[in-house]
């Protein structure tokens, strides 16, 4: 394991007292010189990249970028949409998830990095942009750390209380997502066969991370209902068609030709930029395979345990909620995601050398690049499936919210009881009340940061004496 910041979570044994217990040691967070290079590296490509608007991070931002190509939009115009988009994120979700687990993550890195490509007039200068955001990240967290840990209120161990409720909590965004579907009597029985595994996992496997049985149950009866419901309807199809196999073949060609019309320009432009979607790939797998990034909320906390099969497992499940809206606005904007289907991730978590990641991220992404058209083709013969994928992704949404709101008031009480859980949901409620100035999965997190500085401050100003450590 890299030196990064000690993390344990304890959560993951057996035992009853156990499960409820979070500890993290206050070591330094440090990386190598090899981790150090590769994240400056990787921030340079995905600068460049967004530069020539061939791949951005954030989703939202990718519809603006057909007019950017075409030249309707002005590059600063494009650049301000995507900073609007990121700000929060950045300092209010990638940040503190940094700070608590000294793992990095794509809001800490990429977020910044798609604006500054997209500022950038020249491919040299996002290059090196995205180079020096690297270079602050991989330094400056270990200072930022290092004083944290120097403060009287020592609000970045307090926010690793977050660890716990994030992990157990995400286990269920399946329950939500067949609830949502297919109705209440299916979301029950995927709730009470989640409940089962993870008892059955913590009595039966202490040493592994007892919602992995669980997530994969829950995403494989949506995934069968779904398939289930689609080939269903098709037969009934089948059954009720009495038109002419002409009248047929006509539907069928009407039916079809606005997907190549609509998507051949971008699926030609992806494909057009095939090396550099493959040096993509292969430099996250490598940052994935450094162990010192994770790629999903709950990914950074099991990446910073050590355990990457559980990691993989989570960024897995969590990709398939979000394949079908990249491969569409992909095909219509001629823009990627910069880890394309997110894929890269848990690959990188678990292949064993650095060559290989690279060769296996390489080969990943050109596979996703050339197979796009088909992906867009057979997602408009599978709508169910395509729901699913809606309803996966609103699921661990609101997953997170609640499991980052519930962490982060606990981390609240750890810094200082009753003041603390006053300052960080005041700063919650106060963000709710203003329409949402930070995003919602960011505000909580945000909260316990500002919290830890107020705190720090009333404690110069002698009005606050936090509890001894």
């Amino acid at each position: 394991m890299p030196a990064v910041t000690a993390f344990s979570v304890t959560a993951f044994s057996g035992t009853a007292a156990a499960a409820t217990t979070v500890t993290a040691a206050a070591s330094p967070v440090s990386f190598t010189l090899g981790q150090q290079l590769t994240v400056i590296a990787v921030c340079a490509l995905t600068a460049c990249v967004a530069q020539r608007a061939v791949a951005v991070f954030n989703d939202g931002v990718r519809p603006f970028l057909l007019d950017f190509v075409r030249g309707r939009s002005a590059r600063g115009a494009v650049a301000t949409v995507s900073f609007g988009l990121s700000a929060g994120f950045v300092f209010g979700l990638g940040a503190p998830l940094a700070l608590a687990t000294g793992v990095l993550n794509p809001w800490l890195l990429f977020l910044p990095t798609d604006v500054l490509g997209l500022l950038s007039p020249r491919r040299w200068l996002a290059a090196l942009a995205g180079a020096a955001w690297g270079a602050v990240v991989v330094f400056g967290l270990a200072g930022a750390d290092s004083l944290a840990h120097r403060l009287p209120v020592d609000f970045i161990s307090a926010m690793r209380h977050m660890a716990t409720p994030v992990l157990y909590l995400f286990t269920l965004f399946p329950v939500l997502a067949v609830t949502r579907q297919f109705g209440r009597l299916s979301g029950a029985v995927c709730g009470a066969a989640e409940l089962a595994l993870v008892v059955m996992s913590l009595k039966l496997w202490p040493d592994v991370f007892p919602g992995s049985v669980a997530l994969a149950a829950g995403v494989l009866l949506l995934t069968g209902l779904a398939l289930h419901r689609d080939l269903a309807h098709r037969r009934r199809a089948g059954r009720a068609d009495e038109v002419t196999g002409q009248e047929r073949r006509a539907g069928a060609e009407d039916a079809a030709a606005p997907v190549p019309d609509l998507f051949r320009a971008g699926a030609g432009r992806l494909r057009a930029h095939l090396p550099s979607f493959m040096l993509l790939g292969a430099g996250m797998c490598l940052l994935a395979r450094t162990h010192v990034f994770g790629g999903g909320e709950a990914g950074v906390f099991l990446v910073a345990k050590g355990d990457y099969g559980a990691a993989a497992q989570a960024d897995f499940y969590r990709a398939l909620g979000f394949i079908p809206l990249i491969a569409m606005t992909a095909l219509a904007s001629g823009a990627y995601g910069i880890a394309g289907f997110t894929l890269v991730y848990p690959v990188g978590y678990l292949v064993p050398g650095p060559w290989p990641a690279a060769a296996a991220g390489a080969a990943l992404l050109a596979a996703e690049v050339t197979a796009l058209s088909w992906a867009g083709r057979a997602l408009g013969g599978l709508p169910s499936v395509r729901d699913s994928s809606e309803h996966l992704r609103s699921a661990i949404t609101k997953t997170l919210h609640l499991a980052l709101l519930f962490g982060c008031l606990t981390a609240a009480q750890a810094m200082a009881g009753g003041l603390g859980i006053l300052l960080v949901g005041g700063l919650y409620l106060v963000n709710e009340a203003m329409g949402h100035p930070v995003p919602k999965t960011a505000a909580a997190p945000a909260a316990v940061l500002s919290a830890g500085i107020v705190l720090n401050l009333l404690f110069w100003l002698h009005l606050f004496t936090p509890a001894a450590r």
